[in-house]
């Protein structure tokens, strides 16, 4: 099974939650491959648990595997690094001080890896004291172009910018968007992505120039009743994201 995701024309990969091993399935059928499933170790007791479970997902999807913290709690990031370095996934999801961790145990350069940083109200400033003990101390608030050049130094791939809360920090995401550009680095908008403002969120990044976007699409497209991510709507960001490439 392949360590690297499926982007539609090599630049955009749909991230979803998957409620059950079917709906992971359907997901990944209805988005054509091009998509990334996550699944978050914060629902799983132990990291034996987890691998045995989540090791059944990938099996399913042609290891197309987004292995999630949940909610971006930073006291998942080891057992993320732990469970990852034996599931060998597609992705996965990283504070970002878990982000050496997670590719060092990971062995090889392929999987995605994440590394979590925030708004702050400023554009080309982050936060990037995400991590455990971090996340509890004062923001460490720095350029974004510094915060992308040290998640290369340790292995990143990517930028997962959380939480956005849609387009309220649109100026911010901007900015983002067009370091990603600068330092070829890939970019993944995570935090109140709906139907209705995914079009633009991603045409800002492609628009940008990042050669690579990942837009995660959580809780806005999940059924609460069942738990499970709406196909049809997973069909419909794939046609979306056909329209922007």
């Amino acid at each position: 099974m392949s360590l690297n995701p499926n982007f539609y024309q090599d630049r955009l990969c749909l991230n979803v939650l998957a409620g059950s091993k079917q709906n992971a399935k359907e997901i990944w059928q209805a988005a054509e491959g091009h998509v990334l499933v996550g699944v978050l170790s914060k629902n799983y007791a132990s990291n034996e648990d987890a691998i045995a479970d989540m090791r059944e997902y990938a099996a399913l999807i042609d290891n197309a595997l987004s292995v999630g913290l949940g909610a971006g709690d930073p006291n998942q990031s080891t057992m993320v690094s732990e469970i990852s370095a034996v599931l060998q996934p597609q992705h996965v999801n990283q504070v970002f001080t878990g982000v050496a961790t997670s590719r060092a145990l990971l062995g090889q350069s392929q999987t995605v890896v994440n590394g979590l940083i925030s708004p702050t109200g400023t554009p080309g400033m982050v936060k990037i004291s995400t991590g455990p003990r971090s996340s509890k101390n004062a923001d460490a608030i720095v350029p974004i172009d510094s915060a992308i050049a040290m998640l290369q130094d340790m292995g990143g791939s990517s930028v997962k910018y959380f939480p956005m809360g849609g387009l309220k920090a649109v100026n911010e995401y901007r900015a983002v968007a067009e370091a990603c550009a600068r330092h070829d680095f890939w970019l993944e908008p995570t935090g109140g992505i709906d139907l209705n403002n995914f079009e633009e969120i991603v045409r800002i990044a492609l628009d940008a120039g990042v050669s690579k976007v990942i837009p995660h699409v959580y809780s806005s497209i999940i059924d609460s009743a069942s738990g499970d991510t709406r196909i049809d709507d997973v069909r419909q960001l794939l046609a979306t994201c056909k329209k922007l490439l």
